[in-house]
């Protein structure tokens, strides 16, 4: 179900900022008044431990499909001219990039709520799995439910 309109690639190279930038005045369509581009980054930190990155890992075929549908999905709903999402595998240090969605919509309001809802729907439906690669291997603290709730959290009895 591909379509012109949408573009989706899983790849284990890199995500270069400058060729993606590039591509944005590529193949522009003129109705569309809004390009907004969206950089999901590695953090430097998980749950309090440095990382050196993170190790990301898809079912290939069943992946690509999803995110397939998933830009077929928004085209139609918010009324899209152009959907790009680019997912990285393997291996992504700290600081580079693991996503990069870019949504062209004829209005801003309807870009900026596409790039949010795809990403959402690819957490929730696409098969790629993380697993962070720590820089040391100390284990840190449980957190108790006095802590939680010294935190400010609203943390509930079972």
């Amino acid at each position: 179900m591909a379509n012109w309109v949408c573009e989706v690639l899983l790849t284990e190279s890199a995500l270069d900022g400058a060729a993606h930038r590039a591509a944005a005045t590529a193949d522009v369509d003129l109705s569309a008044g809004a390009v907004v581009d969206f950089w999901g980054v590695v953090r430097e930190l998980e749950d309090g431990r440095e990382i050196e990155g993170i190790d990301y890992e898809a079912h290939p075929a069943m992946a690509k499909h999803q995110l397939e549908q998933i830009a077929s999905a928004a085209t139609e709903k918010f009324q899209l001219k152009k959907v790009v999402v680019h997912h990285r595998i393997g291996f992504v240090r700290a600081g580079a990039a693991s996503l990069f969605v870019r949504v062209a919509s004829s209005h801003r309001a309807a870009a900026f709520v596409a790039s949010k809802w795809i990403v959402d729907e690819l957490k929730t439906r696409v098969p790629i799995w993380k697993r962070s690669r720590f820089k040391s291997r100390e284990v840190p603290a449980a957190k108790t439910r006095s802590a939680s709730l010294r935190a400010g959290s609203a943390a509930t009895t079972p």
